[in-house]
């Protein structure tokens, strides 16, 4: 027991590395989590309140507790959509995390990929994805159905230990991803896959994961396509129709757990 809690609080994690994750979440504002503290009231105690965090977090003690479930209307009016958000001090501890996780996964990343990452917004995708339409006459339009709510948590593991070997990263992102979400009525609700969205980790965990579920294996199987991917939404760009309606069919057949396809237009 001894060496196990001596090896625990070996992690090498600086307190530069919490006070600029802060700098981050501070930046992105945010609602209160289940704990109801503003970015304002956890400032009152901002000394006391990083350290806490860099203290669990370096000895591997820091246990997130419930995201807050929000429900957010649907842009198109179709039903809403529940997004977790997590408390103030669990967001900064999620962008240690993610930090440490973009500076090595952004480098492999796959050009056509434009969500959540830096220097990249939708508008260059939308630019991208206008000059192929030019060029390509038959285009698919696909949405990775849910993947927030279905990702498996071993493939999503899996792709993080690919780019790490920071112990601590491996377990928080392993405790994150199990952390239950407390519902508008107030009840708990557990779960076994997906990642919330809105949590400060999801996104590079979600390109993570899609880099090698898509836009790898897109690359691969066919390389004569061209495509733009938005975090879960992508356009692929064919020749052809008999190609168009290869993809998802190729798609379909590979993925297990119900993923893509919407239409193809």
């Amino acid at each position: 027991m001894g060496e196990l809690k001596s090896q625990i609080k070996s992690f090498e994690i600086s307190k530069t590395e919490v006070w600029e994750a802060y700098l981050k979440v501070k930046a992105n504002q945010g609602a209160p989590g289940v704990d109801g503290c503003t970015i304002e009231e956890f400032e009152k105690d901002l000394k006391g309140n990083l350290y806490k965090i860099w203290n669990r977090m370096s000895s591997g003690s820091y246990f997130p507790p419930p995201v807050k479930g929000v429900e957010i209307p649907k842009s198109h009016g179709d039903g809403v959509r529940l997004l977790g958000v997590p408390t103030v001090a669990d967001r900064i501890a999620q962008t240690v995390v993610a930090a440490h996780l973009e500076k090595r996964v952004e480098p492999v990343f796959h050009r056509d990929s434009y969500g959540y990452r830096p220097g990249r917004s939708a508008l260059n995708a939308v630019e991208a994805c206008r000059r192929r339409c030019w060029k390509k006459k038959w285009a698919v339009d696909l949405d990775v159905s849910k993947f927030f709510d279905s990702v498996r948590w071993d493939l999503v593991i899996k792709a993080v230990e690919s780019h790490t070997d920071a112990a601590w990263v491996v377990l928080y992102v392993k405790r994150w991803l199990a952390a239950p979400m407390q519902l508008p009525d107030g009840t708990l609700r557990q779960r076994d896959r997906g990642t919330p969205q809105g949590s400060a980790v999801s996104p590079v965990l979600a390109n993570l994961f899609l880099h090698y579920a898509f836009d790898l294996w897109l690359s691969r199987n066919f390389p004569d396509v061209q495509f733009e991917r938005y975090a879960d939404d992508a356009v692929v760009h064919c020749d052809s129709q008999r190609r168009a309606h290869a993809v998802p069919g190729a798609l379909r057949v590979r993925d297990r757990s119900g993923s893509p396809v919407s239409r193809v237009t």
